[in-house]
């Protein structure tokens, strides 16, 4: 099967490292035209610079945009008012104890992992249903079913993110614009393996141990047992993005190594 998206446009939110600039860097290798967002420039620049070397001929532009603000969201609007692909991907994340999280935590954790997602799918997708074909995604977690209790208030917003994508679809019934959730587990992401050097550290064992560790203590179900890739999260992502992937919609796309116990 060859994917070819050329002609389309995405746009990727958080994509200037991790699971985003995978799914960025998939998409434009598959002929779309792809648009990056960070919250700064350089940032931003230098995801750009990387996929054109990754990717020679590729059309790759970028936005710096604070998309947990509405005022961010709609500086992304401005600069590109439409798009057949959106990929929901920003996002935030961090283990802190559920009775030292205060109100302030929760608000940020829900404003920059949902209501981006909300307010961007809110304006592009009414063009899409227009012009009768496109794609939204959300990237959800295997944390929206298996809520770790280290991080509650991150779980919640992935549960949030995989409603709104099912009730998304529904309301999108009968048109070529397909919504979908994307599940990865524990990925080997910019903000992930930050966190392992950190433990590991802490601990006084190396990276590789510590990133083990994680796995046997924290997702002890998880199948694969190790850490999945942000390219292996993009392939999904770029499939459901794809021309073959029209009969698939509201659902929960699972790349989560098999950590969610249960075969439905």
């Amino acid at each position: 099967m060859r994917i070819d998206l050329t002609g389309k446009n995405a746009i990727i939110t958080g994509s200037t490292a991790g699971i985003g600039f995978a799914i960025a860097q998939g998409l434009a290798e598959s002929g779309a035209e792809v648009t990056v967002t960070g919250r700064t420039q350089d940032r931003v620049d230098a995801a750009i610079g990387a996929i054109e070397q990754a990717v020679p001929n590729a059309a790759v532009s970028g936005v710096a945009a604070d998309l947990g603000t509405a005022e961010g969201c709609q500086a992304l609007i401005d600069a590109r008012p439409e798009t057949d692909i959106l990929i929901n991907n920003v996002g935030i994340f961090g283990p802190q104890d559920f009775f030292e999280v205060d109100d302030a935590t929760w608000q940020q954790f829900f404003d920059v992992n949902v209501m981006s997602a909300v307010r961007l799918s809110r304006h592009y997708a009414q063009g899409m249903k227009q012009r009768d074909w496109g794609r939204v995604q959300f990237i959800s977690s295997e944390s929206a079913l298996n809520i770790p209790s280290e991080m509650v208030h991150y779980g919640m917003t992935k549960t949030a993110v995989q409603s709104i994508s099912r009730g998304l679809a529904k309301v999108l019934s009968g048109t070529n614009v397909t919504v979908n959730a994307i599940l990865p587990g524990p990925t080997r992401s910019e903000g992930v393996l930050n966190m392992i050097k950190q433990a590991a550290e802490e601990q006084g064992v190396s990276p590789e141990e510590m990133e083990a560790r994680f796995v046997r203590e924290n997702r002890p179900s998880s199948i694969i047992q190790r850490l999945a890739t942000p390219e292996e999260v993009a392939h999904m992502s770029v499939y459901a993005a794809s021309q073959q992937a029209s009969a698939t919609t509201g659902a929960a796309l699972r790349v989560e190594g098999g950590i969610v116990d249960t075969m439905a």
